[in-house]
């Protein structure tokens, strides 16, 4: 039998797309929530602690939470090869600022997010989707059938 797991992260981060023609080449912020969906074997061993799972729900929280959500959340994300990373250069400024080597947009954010997961899950575990949502009606979707 074929089972996945999903988990649902939420945190809060602020981007500004440089040269863009709209409100967000201005520094703005959401509330993203990030899904997250693996498989791999279900364990079968009676006396397992892990017995009838693929991943403990903790486990998959703790690496998605130390690779994504406490790297992302509360950060400002600007392009690194943009005059936006002046703001990283003010002193005494703000301490959480990210500078990219890509445009932070949701489908790049989201990119970036799928490398970090796929390089920290266990190896028998593989990431098969994950969904970044960046309001309540707009998100960007990665499927593993489309990206092997």
């Amino acid at each position: 039998m074929n089972l996945r797991v999903t988990k649902i992260f939420d945190f809060e981060t602020a981007h500004a797309l440089w040269a863009y023609d709209g409100k967000c080449a201005n520094i703005h912020g959401h509330s993203y929530y990030l899904t997250v969906t693996i498989s791999g074997p279900l364990k079968n061993e009676p006396n397992a602690v892990k017995d009838g799972m693929i991943i403990d729900f903790s486990d998959l929280k703790k690496i998605v939470k130390e690779h994504v959500v406490e790297v992302f959340d509360h950060c400002l994300l600007l392009n690194g090869n943009t005059p936006h990373a002046k703001y990283a250069e003010v002193e005494n400024g703000y301490s959480k600022i990210m500078l990219c080597d890509y445009q932070p947009t949701c489908e790049n954010m989201l990119i970036d997010m799928v490398k970090r997961i796929q390089n920290n899950l266990p190896e028998h575990i593989e990431l098969k989707y994950a969904k970044l949502q960046e309001t309540r009606n707009s998100f960007v979707e990665w499927f593993v059938e489309e990206n092997s």
